[in-house]
């Protein structure tokens, strides 16, 4: 399913920080809208002061961990079959979605934290972990860095970059794999701060 750059501006600009919850949100159960995109123009649009860059990051990251949740519960539930019959309805590519399906497979439980920064993964890594019974205490302690890191590291990206958006098309398009290894050193860090402020204070 396509937004366009237009349609995502005036989505932002009637219902701001709900759209991107929105967007986001429906693009993590496994409906392909680019919520991405969406991420990254609420930041930009954030950094020419009209929105809060941090209630850009916490609305998306709540929508990628809810969204995500009930994709998992989907996948769980309905399975594969329901998938099969929305197929068409959504225009989904099952070609594409047996690729994924092997992906997750082969790498198990690490595809739900790294799935949030590939594009088709980040669709249906929630599905293909309720389809495959993944334990949903693991899966949401996964999915929820994941979605928090993603949410920062491209909510950052857009809210610095907003103002050269060549040069930001570019960094987005590049992250990729690169992005996974960001996504990594940012979790770690923000695991360290976490066991330090929870010592501090003990």
């Amino acid at each position: 399913m396509h937004l366009s750059t237009d349609t995502l501006q005036q989505l932002l600009q009637t219902w701001g920080y709900l759209a991107v919850f929105v967007v986001v949100g429906i693009e993590s159960t496994g409906v392909p809208l680019p919520g991405e995109t969406m991420l990254v123009a609420a930041a930009a649009y954030a950094g020419t002061g009209h929105l809060s860059i941090e209630l850009v990051i916490a609305s998306a990251a709540a929508g990628a961990i809810l969204g995500d949740n009930l994709g998992y519960a989907i996948g769980r539930f309905g399975g594969r079959p329901l998938l099969l019959r929305l197929a068409r309805p959504l225009h989904l590519n099952i070609a594409r979605l047996d690729t994924a399906e092997q992906f997750f497979r082969h790498h198990g439980d690490k595809t739900v934290f790294v799935g949030r920064f590939v594009a088709l993964l980040r669709t249906w890594a929630a599905f293909l972990a309720g389809v495959n019974r993944m334990p949903w205490n693991r899966f949401f302690v996964f999915n929820a860095i994941g979605g928090i890191t993603w949410a920062i590291v491209f909510g950052t990206l857009g809210f610095v970059l907003g103002k050269n958006l060549p040069l930001l098309h570019r960094v987005v398009t590049a992250m990729g794999l690169a992005g996974v290894a960001v996504a990594v050193l940012v979790a770690a860090a923000l695991l360290i701060l976490w066991l330090r402020s929870r010592r501090s204070s003990t």
